[in-house]
């Protein structure tokens, strides 16, 4: 063997770190810049909640502390695993959020309401991305 298949070998999993952990800074990103959102602009949440839910604005601001702190627990590695099921569970939790933003759209009649419907499967995206930093690291175990 000439070395070169380790090369590449090398060459691959460098590549594949600096891809994961752009992936990991923009996720950490995302739910810090979206749970500090629930604090600057909760009028915008309070049109999603769902009327069946009690304590809307206090469930609002419990969100955006949620999505604030599991996006900062990603950081170590130490809690990535638990902040990435944190993660999981509220895009589950926080699903008929946007189910009664689609509904809204489609009731006022808002030409964004397309996007509302495309919003839905991109729960299961997030879901997903959120479960690629579930899988145990030597660190973590």
């Amino acid at each position: 063997m000439n070395g070169s298949g380790f090369i590449h070998s090398r060459n691959s999993f460098a590549i594949h770190l600096i891809v994961k952990n752009i992936s990991l800074y923009l996720m950490v990103f995302l739910y810090v810049i979206a749970g500090i959102n629930h604090f600057l602009h909760p009028q915008s949440y309070m049109k999603i909640m769902p009327p069946s839910l009690p304590w809307p604005e206090a469930l609002i601001y419990i969100s955006g502390s949620f999505e604030i702190i599991s996006g900062l627990l990603l950081i170590p590695i130490s809690t990535r695993r638990f902040a990435a099921w944190c993660i999981i569970i509220l895009l589950i939790i926080i699903f008929p959020a946007n189910l009664q933003m689609m509904l809204n759209y489609r009731h006022d009649g808002n030409p964004w309401f397309w996007i509302t419907i495309l919003r839905l499967p991109l729960q299961l995206l997030l879901i997903w991305w959120a479960y690629t930093f579930t899988k145990r690291t030597k660190a973590s175990t």
